[in-house]
């Protein structure tokens, strides 16, 4: 089994798709990371509608959540959370 690697960049250009509503979600905005740990802890990625006042809502979804990474898309069974941008 060949091992993939994939860049920060590289996981912004694909497509988040949540497999259990079969919806496409967006793309990945931002990743965190837990640095004691040397780990991704979650995928950051915006909500479709935008505020009156330039906020934007943002899902989270862990890393355990994501269920495949593909060429150019990011599967995921989520229970995401919706968290406004500051």
């Amino acid at each position: 089994m060949e091992l993939m690697m994939y860049s920060v960049n590289n996981l912004k250009t694909m497509e988040v798709i949540d497999i259990n509503l079969g919806s496409k979600l967006g793309f990945v905005r931002d990743i965190k990371f837990d640095c004691d740990e040397n780990r991704i802890v979650s995928l950051i990625v915006p909500v479709q509608a935008q505020s009156w006042f330039g906020k934007m809502d943002m899902l989270e979804i862990m890393w355990d959540e994501v269920y495949k990474i593909g060429v150019d898309v990011i599967l995921v069974k989520t229970e995401a959370k919706i968290h406004e941008e500051v």
